[in-house]
């Protein structure tokens, strides 16, 4: 199998219903072939819930979505057991997270409590509710939404949370072509377009992440990942590195990218276009560094050689 072209057929329905933002549904699916969970980080109205339902669609995914508000309980999201006084039992009734790909819409909306009842789910693919274990549907896919924490009414992630989260996306402003033929849609009423058609499906999912564990790593690229890993955790603009876990998640990503591409084998080119995905929401600066995650990303890719000296 071209894993290349069902990718791209793949990125093409997407892209009809998410205008312009080609990169972001690549990087988004090499998240999922990657067996990771999404974050996605913008302000309201930026696609991100229509993201969320297209990849679903593409990958032939059932689909559920919680809005996550305030008064949002842990059994809300992962169900309840039910007494039923017919045979004087318990039944259990799933919550939403049953599903294969949740939507976990503004999920810095809520308490840290209730965020805290995906990372069982989001970790280990299942849940433990009142003392028993339940496996969830494979593959289990979560794609969070966060608003930026400087709105009101949010709770910021904790960092445990964020870790599981393979990669963090942001969708940003429309190109202004894309916006124009948004417009265009909708002054002619088909805005509304039809829903994208199922271009991979669970055997070909499959046969993309065999593909992937076969991709090969050299030795000179694990020294690449390891003088980017070791900057982050020696340089004095960085006040927390990328952890062990964090260094695994960038390898998977970039072995993922090289097959989405065809290759058997990882190039620097893929560490460098998976990188602020994996690694930003990951990094904090230290108090005298002004920048974000996102700066700090920069300044490896700037100072961190491919080739060591």
């Amino acid at each position: 199998m071209q894993v290349r072209g069902v990718v791209d057929s793949a990125v093409k329905e997407v892209g009809n219903i998410l205008l312009g933002k080609e990169p972001q549904i690549r990087l988004a699916l090499c998240c999922l072939f990657a067996r990771g969970h999404l974050l996605l980080e913008d302000l309201p109205g930026m696609g991100k819930t229509t993201l969320s339902h297209a990849l679903a669609a593409v990958l032939g995914l059932s689909w559920k979505r919680v809005q996550f508000t305030s008064d949002l309980l842990p059994a809300d999201i992962l169900g309840v057991s039910v007494f039923n006084s017919n045979d004087a039992s318990f039944t259990f009734h799933p919550g939403p997270i049953f599903t294969q790909l949740l939507l976990a819409d503004e999920i810095n909306r809520t308490t840290p409590r209730t965020q805290s009842a995906l990372l069982e789910a989001m970790a280990e693919g299942q849940v433990t509710v009142e003392g028993e274990t339940r496996q969830l549907p494979q593959p289990f896919f979560v794609i969070a939404t966060q608003n930026p924490v400087h709105q009101s009414g949010t709770y910021p992630l904790p960092e445990s949370q964020l870790d599981r989260f393979l990669m963090r996306l942001e969708l940003g402003y429309p190109h202004p072509q894309a916006e124009r033929q948004m417009f265009e849609r909708r002054h002619s009423g088909a805005l509304e377009i039809r829903n994208p058609q199922q271009c991979i499906d669970m055997e070909q999912l499959e046969q993309i992440r065999i593909a992937v564990s076969k991709v090969h790593a050299s030795e000179n690229l694990i020294d690449y990942l390891q003088r980017l890993v070791a900057y982050t955790r020696q340089s004095p603009e960085f006040e927390v590195g990328l952890s062990p876990r964090g260094a695994l998640a960038l390898l998977d990503c970039a072995k993922t990218w090289a097959a989405m591409n065809n290759r058997s084998h990882v190039v620097p080119e893929d560490i460098q276009a998976v990188l602020p995905a994996v690694a930003a929401h990951r990094l904090v600066p230290s108090g005298d560094y002004a920048g974000d995650g996102d700066a700090l990303v920069d300044l490896l890719r700037r100072d961190v050689d491919v080739v060591g000296r």
